[in-house]
This record gives structure tokens, C-alpha cells and sequence, in this order.
């Protein structure tokens, strides 16, 4: 490789007393790799750009000063690069140039014992040449010679100037002229098995003819990522905007936070020249480290070895898909105990680019001292990604501190702002509302965020338009997780979480067996739902709402079959197999299409018809809004969240809408262990969830029909209606009041026609 008088076999260096100097190597502004200085007396930039590439020929034996060069990447890409320039250097007998105003530095790749056997690239040698002939003198003539040798090079066609000198080094990172990536990457098999670059995605490269010639057989192909992908993962949501958010939810439920704030408010935009709505979701949880940021804004990443049975995240595409569906443009501000990271996840940057660039920002965290983390990124690195951020973001170093602050020098979370938000014809998909009166007097009453359209999802045999749930977040918030445990804030108003299972009225816990492996369904009537004429079964996963409302049975026939009759449960050991696969949509909002899935539609079918038969002729109509009675209410404490039961008759108007144990009627402990379910059971949440002033209108109205119609019944309970506009209602009352006379004559079936005859239907 080069002349045997010059000794290039120079072993990597740790610092051993010489100075140690973190120094980005760069061709045509593009980063090849971040690597480390060792051993080297004088100083030295922190950026080195290559101007030219000459024959190691030129060289002889001379008493430049020498010292290691050993690689830092910041990322993978950066490791690949690394092993890329260092073997077009050793391929074609170059050495690369770096050139300031008093002196220059040679680049060479290390020698191998074996002349005809590549080295372990795990290094490289430098030769320092001072200009001052004074200090240290190079070599006679060999200025004179890298001329000619650089100039005889091209000229005989031996080196193509548009080969790797511009097109080989990678935009591994930063680049302010250029910030497009071409597209195919060949990767040959002459890497060694060793070499970290062989499992690494990377950008296209158009390699140099002469490396074309000298490398050898199969090469290998990775794919980049286009900018419109971000797009076309947004369509996983496109059908419910909701389960967008879910999956920010699910980030900060699976990172242990306690406390959940969502929120629309309007930040000025630098970029727009005005303010501009702004999404942000902020939690207290245990924050991200720069690897585990870096494996969040991934495009999919390997399942974790051990994960908790309550993780709800385990795709690697819930972020991006639910940001991307919100929002053209996402940032995330997280801390750890250690650490600050801030990632900019954007279409807006990203635009005529032909790949997906992601700036990242890294801090090191001791205390109130904040520094860049130069153990995973540059000055420059950090500096360019921060003014991408500056540039296309309502965000400056400035705000970007000030959010961080809300976290305290102790505290830990991560906060999640998303603008240029989703768009339904001329306005936008959300439509939000803080619930104060001066500000909203339409939606005066709590804060919420709501769907523009109100349009109610599909749902086999439903015709209730009803469902507060599908367009309301507060209302699915309510009822999103199996066992509630963070305190949820919407517009800032607190979310009356309750678990669903304690709010129905005669349960019955059901357990069998599907394929040999068990489930439990909980099913029970909601005072709430039959009001809404809604009924059907809410599937869980992992404690995390998958499917609601689904009806099953003859619920799929009869829309007044099964009327407030709703199911829970939790089949996560039907859904998941023993590989750690699972059958939920990536989406999290339905199930695939399974042998297991199928087998529970037909159990859960036959389960809720048993219940109806045998509940239904218990069924009775009360006067007032209590339809039917319950032995119990529950609360949930403020503090520890866990659920109380209150006495029979309790006034729950009564109680504040922050409720702590150590307050009446429960005048406990948190330490107290929960209380367990009982059969017949309401809690005073669902009194308190109703969605608008409507919907309570509605109510009262309906109510008030069935008053009025108690009032005429006779003494033997006979009654005899007319028809009128309300005509579902009398059928139901009627069908009531004609079994209970069925009973009383010793049999429960129902004569079809003489009820008509009596309603004149």
C-alpha cells in the first residue's frame, strides 16, 4: 500500500497524557464520522474537511508528527461511513488532505501485517505537516509532487472527481448546502464480518469505478426513507382521529406517569408570522434517554427481550403514526435524570428532500448545569439540528428551556407539541373548547376536545346516534383504560375516569374457555347506555380499550335487544401467542381477523343472549332518573386512585370533585386495600360524565314521557297506550308491563300479537 520505509502500522491510542480532541471529519460539508484525537500536543479544529484525496506513492519516510485518529460515530450511519472512506483509502492507495492556514494533516488508513490482507479498520493514522518551515519541515519537493500526482490523476482518468470526492460520503448528518441523499446503497461483502455496517440502513451511494473493480461479488442493498412515508403512516388513523392520540397516551401510560395534560393553545409561529393552534400532550413520567429517543422516532424497532404484561407499545410506529395523523409537524421534549433530549419529527423540514431527516438535540444533565452531550453528537451536529428546529418550529432555545423548566431540576417527563394540525374542509379535524363560559358560552361546562364532524363509527346492528364516546375525548378518556390509575386533564378539565365494569347495574362474572385458554366477561346494565339506547361489549387489551360497543349475539339483529346491556373484558391471553405476537391492528383500534377472534365473537354471542333471557323480565321502570336502583356508588380517590364504596343513599352532590380517602363518608386511609366489586354496583362518576346540556335534556325529556304515561295506568297494572311520535318507548314499557302479567298467570313467553292488538301497532 504504501513504501515499507513508512510505517503507517500505528496501534489505536487511548490518551496517555498528549491532548484529546473530539473532531467531526467532513467531505463537501457532508459528515463522514465524529471521531477522536489522541496523543496530539498542539490543537487542533473541531471540524476537518477534506479538499483532496493523493497517491500514497508521494510519500516517503519524513519526520512529520504522527498521531492515531480513532473512530466516535454519533449514530450507526456514521459508523458505516467510517468503514466506507477508510477502505476507499486503502483500496486505491489515497490519502486524504485537510488543509487550514498554517498547516495540513494527512490522512492514512492504517497498514497491514500482511501486505495482501486488508487491516482492521478500527483506526487512522494522521501525519501533522507544519507550513512555518521553521518549526517542522516537510519532505523536499513533496508539496510539488501531491500536485502533480493529484492533477495526473484525473487527467488520466484513473480517479473520477464526481465519484466518491462528492458522492460517496453520506449525509450521515447536518449538511447546510446539501441535505439531499441519493437513494440505493451498495454495501460489498469485502466489509469484515465484524464491521458494524452490515445491519445498518443506509442512504444511496453511487460507489467509485475503481472501488467498483478492486471490491468483490454480491453487494448489499438497504433502503432509505422517503419524506411522504410520514404521510402514508398517518392514514393508519385516518379513519378515527381519537386513536391518534390513544397511542401518545399509551407512551406516557407505559412510562409510568401519573399525570396527563392534553391540550390546544395557540403559540406564535416565527415561520407563519402569526399564532397558530398547537396539540401538546404532557406527562410526569420517567422521561427518555437519548437512545431510547432515538429508538421512538425509528421506524420500527426489535421487541424488548423482557416487556411488562401492562405494555401497551411494542410495533415502534404509535408515535409517528398518531403525530403524523394530528399534525404535519411534531417535537418532543423530554428529561431524564441525567439527560434532556428535544427531536423534531416534520414534513414542513422535510419537504423536497429525497430523505427523511430527524434532528435531534442531546444535553448532558448535571443538576442545573446543562451541556451538549459530546459522547453522542457534535457541537456542530447540535447546533445545525437546533437551528432546523429554530427555523421551521414556534420553538427557539429559549421556549425549548422554558417548557424543559416546567419539569424542575428533579423532575422527569416528556411533553409532545404538535401544530400545523389535521384539517376538516376549512377548519380543523378537532374542535376544542376550554369550557368556560367567557371564552365558549356554546360548550360552557368542562374543557374538552371534540371531533368537527360528531360523526358516530360504524358498528354492525347499532342505529343509536348517541355515543359521546366516538366524538368526544373526555368521554373516551373516561373509559380507555380497564383500571384508571392517571389523573387526565383535558383543556384543563379533570377527566372523570371510571372503570366501566363498576358502573353497571345486576353483573354477572362469566368465565370460560376458548381454545383452551380462559377469559372472564363481566356483564352488567348501564344506566347511562340505556338512556342512550347503546349496548355491546368494550374489548380490552393489556387494560387498554381496543373495540367498544360491540355488539354480538342478537344485538347484531335487534337494535332493541340487549338495550343498556354492556360487556368487559380483557383478552389479552386470547390475543397474544407464546412468540410475543399479537392479533391487534397496528392501529390499536380493532382485531385481526383470527381463528382465536372468531371463536370469541360466537362465546361472547351466546354469553349475552343467556344474560338477556334471564335478566330481562326482571327489568323494572322507576319514577325519577333512577331507572334502575343500586345497592352501591363508588368514588375514586384523588390521591392514591384507587375506588371506595359509599353507602346507599349517600348524596354524591355532596361530595368536592377532588375526593380524598381521609374525607366522608369513607373517613379512611389510602393504605386501605380496594375494595372489591359487588353485584349491583354504580358509580357516582357515570352521573357525572354526561356529555352536554343536550344530552341531559334529552334525558329529562324522555323521562318525563314515562311519568306521565305511569300516571294512567289503573290499580291491576293494566295500561293502555295510543299511538303516538314516541312510539319506540311505548313499545318497551308496553312489552314490560305485559310480562310481568304474563308472569303473575305462571309463564314467561310473550304474546307477539296481542301486544300489537293492544298498542294498535
Amino acid at each position: 500500500m504504501a513504501d515499507e520505509t513508512l510505517d503507517l502500522n500505528e496501534p489505536p491510542h487511548e490518551n496517555q497524557g498528549g491532548g484529546l480532541n473530539y473532531v467531526l471529519l467532513q467531505k463537501d460539508s457532508k459528515n463522514i464520522c465524529r471521531t477522536k484525537v489522541c496523543d496530539i500536543p498542539v490543537k487542533v479544529p473541531s471540524v476537518w474537511s477534506i479538499v483532496r484525496f493523493v497517491p500514497t506513492k508521494v510519500y516517503q519516510q519524513c519526520d512529520f508528527l504522527k498521531f492515531s485518529l480513532l473512530p466516535e460515530p454519533e449514530d450507526d450511519r456514521q459508523n458505516i461511513e467510517w468503514g466506507k472512506f477508510m477502505r476507499f483509502l486503502w483500496d486505491n492507495q489515497r490519502v486524504a488532505v485537510v488543509r487550514f492556514s498554517s498547516f495540513a494533516l494527512h490522512i492514512f488508513p492504517p497498514q497491514s501485517h500482511e501486505s495482501h490482507e486488508r487491516p482492521n479498520f478500527s483506526h487512522a493514522v494522521v501525519m501533522y505537516e507544519q507550513k512555518d518551515p521553521g518549526d517542522c519541515k516537510p519532505m523536499a519537493g513533496v508539496s510539488d509532487a501531491l500536485k502533480r500526482s493529484y492533477r495526473s490523476d484525473f487527467q488520466s482518468g484513473s480517479m473520477n472527481p464526481k465519484s466518491y470526492l462528492r458522492e460517496e460520503i453520506c449525509d450521515s448528518g447536518p449538511n447546510p448546502k446539501e441535505m439531499n441523499a441519493s437513494r440505493v446503497t451498495e454495501l460489498h461483502k469485502s466489509v469484515p464480518e465484524s464491521s458494524p455496517c452490515e445491519s445498518v440502513e443506509d442512504g444511496p451511494r453511487i460507489l467509485d469505478p475503481i472501488v467498483k473493480k478492486r471490491t468483490t461479488t454480491l453487494a448489499k442493498i438497504f433502503v432509505s426513507t422517503d419524506p411522504s412515508y410520514l404521510r402514508t403512516l398517518s392514514q393508519t388513523h385516518a379513519g378515527w382521529v381519537f386513536g391518534a392520540i390513544a397511542e401518545l397516551i399509551d407512551n406516557s401510560r407505559d412510562a409510568d406517569a401519573s399525570r396527563l395534560n392534553i391540550s390546544v393553545k395557540s403559540l406564535f409561529s416565527k415561520k407563519a408570522d402569526k399564532k397558530i393552534p398547537v396539540l401538546s400532550v404532557i406527562d410526569d413520567g420517567h422521561g427518555m434517554t437519548c437512545a431510547e429517543t432515538m429508538r421512538m422516532i425509528s421506524f420500527g424497532h426489535k421487541r424488548p427481550d423482557k416487556q411488562r404484561q401492562d405494555q401497551i407499545g411494542r410495533f415502534g410506529i404509535g408515535f409517528k403514526t398518531g403525530a403524523m395523523k394530528l399534525g404535519r409537524d411534531a417535537i418532543v421534549l423530554t428529561q431524564t435524570s441525567s439527560s434532556r433530549s428535544v427531536a423534531f419529527l416534520s414534513q414542513s423540514f422535510n419537504e423536497n428532500k429525497d430523505n427523511l431527516e430527524i434532528p435531534v438535540v442531546t444535553y448532558r444533565k448535571e443538576g442545573q448545569y446543562m451541556e451538549v452531550d459530546s459522547s453522542v453528537q457534535s457541537e456542530a451536529t447540535a447546533e445545525y439540528n437546533l437551528n432546523a428546529i429554530k427555523e421551521f418550529s414556534p420553538f427557539n432555545e429559549y421556549f425549548i428551556g422554558e417548557k424543559l423548566g416546567i419539569f424542575g431540576e428533579d423532575g422527569t417527563g416528556t411533553q409532545i407539541y404538535i401544530w400545523n394540525l389535521d384539517r376538516w374542509g376549512a377548519d380543523y379535524t378537532l374542535d376544542w373548547s376550554s369550557g368556560k363560559p367567557s371564552e365558549d358560552p356554546v360548550h360552557h361546562g368542562r374543557g374538552d376536545i371534540l371531533i368537527r364532524s360528531r360523526r358516530v363509527r360504524l358498528r354492525p346492528g347499532q342505529t343509536s346516534n348517541n355515543v359521546p364516546l366516538d366524538y368526544s375525548l373526555q368521554s373516551y378518556l373516561e373509559v380507555m383504560f380497564l383500571n384508571p390509575r392517571m389523573k387526565i386533564s383535558v383543556q384543563g378539565s379533570s377527566v372523570k375516569t371510571r372503570p366501566l365494569a363498576k358502573t353497571l347495574n345486576k353483573t354477572s362474572v362469566i368465565s370460560g374457555e376458548i381454545m383452551g385458554r380462559t377469559i372472564q366477561l363481566t356483564l352488567g346494565r348501564s344506566n347511562v347506555e340505556w338512556d342512550r339506547m347503546n349496548c355491546g361489549i368494550f374489548l380490552y387489551w393489556h387494560g387498554r380499550l381496543i373495540e367498544s360497543y360491540k355488539r354480538v349475539g342478537g344485538q347484531k339483529h335487534n337494535a332493541d335487544m340487549g338495550r343498556g346491556v354492556i360487556g368487559v373484558a380483557d383478552i389479552t391471553d386470547l390475543i397474544d401467542d407464546e412468540d410475543g405476537n399479537s392479533w391487534v391492528l397496528n392501529s390499536k383500534q380493532g382485531f385481526q381477523d383470527c381463528e382465536m377472534y372468531a371463536k370469541l365473537e360466537e362465546w361472547l354471542g351466546r354469553k349475552a343472549d343467556e344474560y338477556w333471557d334471564t335478566n330481562f323480565d326482571t327489568l323494572e321502570l322507576r319514577k325519577g332518573s333512577e331507572r334502575y336502583k343500586a345497592d352501591h356508588e363508588w368514588v375514586q380517590c384523588y390521591s392514591c386512585r384507587k375506588w371506595r364504596i359509599l353507602n346507599a343513599g349517600f348524596d354524591t352532590k355532596s361530595l368536592p370533585d377532588e375526593w380524598f380517602c381521609y374525607m366522608p363518608p369513607f373517613n379512611g386511609k389510602c393504605e386501605v386495600a380496594e375494595q372489591q366489586m359487588a353485584r349491583g354496583v354504580i358509580v357516582i362518576g357515570e352521573k357525572r360524565s354526561e356529555h352536554d346540556k343536550r344530552d341531559r335534556i334529552t334525558q329529562q325529556e324522555e323521562v318525563a314521557k314515562v311519568n306521565a304515561r305511569e300516571t294512567r295506568s289503573d290499580d291491576s297494572q293494566s295500561q293502555k297506550f295510543t299511538q303516538d311520535e314516541d312510539v319506540k318507548d311505548v313499545k318497551l314499557i308496553s312489552t314490560v308491563v305485559n310480562k310481568k302479567r304474563k308472569s303473575s298467570n305462571g309463564t314467561r313467553s310473550m304474546d307477539k300479537n296481542n301486544s300489537e292488538d293492544k298498542h294498535g301497532v
